[in-house]
């Protein structure tokens, strides 16, 4: 299939998603999801800088420098980007390979607006950029949730689920990742949004499997739970499986959450199966996948999303 394909698929779809953003408000969206078999990109728009993913199988035209520079001056002239502004990222297929990994690092982060709210996100140095397009939905929800409550981000990454409990006036958010970098960069997003309160927003760096048995019951209102699907990070003692072990960690969760407070669970695995049977102590589990996937993510399932209610008493 020739480029002119690729630069007439685009084309076509960026006139539709611009003009979809627009009416709503949105400035940072997916443009293009894998369309064309023989251009397997994704390609999301972050205000005026574009991220280009394409996974590498083998060494073939998905690593040629040439083809690759074809697509940038194309995505460029469609968007009317600054060749400059566009990134190009090689996502390794193999089993186990942490999403999160560093690139060259320059170590640039920029300001991007999502419903009037701040977040820094670094288009060339990661294999993610910082912000996870496909949970703009679910992050509004927590906003909405988070009334006066105590909120938990679990697997904060960088934070971006803190910042939206923080803008619903929640009176206490608390982050936790592994990750001293991404805990500095969760906190830089809430700063930037003028959450600076050192009494009701903390970070806390720590293994989650290890921690939560350290908790106190009834000490969180709201709690976000989007681990990865896999984890085999030096900092952790065992491997993280979120299909083998997702049960272990909600039923492990409920005892901290307050009677009738709420667990927003997620991940991204494709052929994810919620283990129902096995899971204890909620008075209710709601899938709300579909919901939750906003329009610019209809060719893909991003992620599965359940609501889950722990018992009133």
């Amino acid at each position: 299939m020739a480029l002119i394909d690729f630069e007439n698929r685009l084309r076509k779809r960026f006139k539709h998603k611009a003009k979809w953003a627009k009416s709503k408000a949105i400035f940072c969206y997916r443009v293009y999801d894998k369309d064309l078999p023989d251009f397997p990109f994704v390609i999301d728009k972050f205000e005026e800088h574009v991220i280009a993913a394409i996974d590498v199988i083998d060494e073939g035209k998905e690593s040629s420098k040439d083809w690759l520079l074809d697509i940038k001056r194309i995505i460029s002239e469609v968007l009317n980007i600054d060749i400059e502004n566009i990134s190009i990222k090689l996502r390794s297929t193999q089993k186990g390979k942490n999403q999160y990994n560093k690139l060259d690092y320059s170590g640039a982060l920029l300001s991007v607006q999502e419903f009037g709210l701040l977040f820094l996100i670094n288009p060339f140095d990661y294999l993610d950029t910082g912000l996870f397009l496909d949970h703009r939905i679910t992050r509004q929800w927590v906003k909405k949730e988070a009334l006066n409550k105590r909120v938990l981000n679990l697997f904060a990454y960088t934070g971006s689920f803190s910042v939206y409990a923080a803008a619903g006036d929640a009176v206490k958010v608390t982050t936790v990742d592994m990750s001293n970098t991404y805990l500095q960069w969760a906190e830089k997003n809430m700063i930037l949004n003028g959450f600076k309160s050192s009494k009701k927003y903390d970070y806390i760096r720590k293994d989650i499997l290890d921690w939560i048995p350290t908790v106190p019951t009834s000490s969180y209102d709201l709690i976000i739970l989007d681990p990865p699907t896999f984890s085999n990070s030096k900092k952790m003692l065992l491997t993280w499986d979120v299909q083998r072990d997702h049960v272990h960690l909600i039923n492990q969760i409920r005892p901290i959450l307050a009677p009738g407070g709420i667990l927003y669970f997620s991940n991204n695995y494709k052929k994810f199966k919620l283990n129902i049977a096995e899971i204890e102590g909620y008075d209710s589990i709601e899938e709300l996948t579909d919901k939750s996937i906003p329009e610019d993510f209809e060719r893909s399932k991003p992620h599965v999303c359940f609501r889950l209610i722990n018992k009133k008493s």
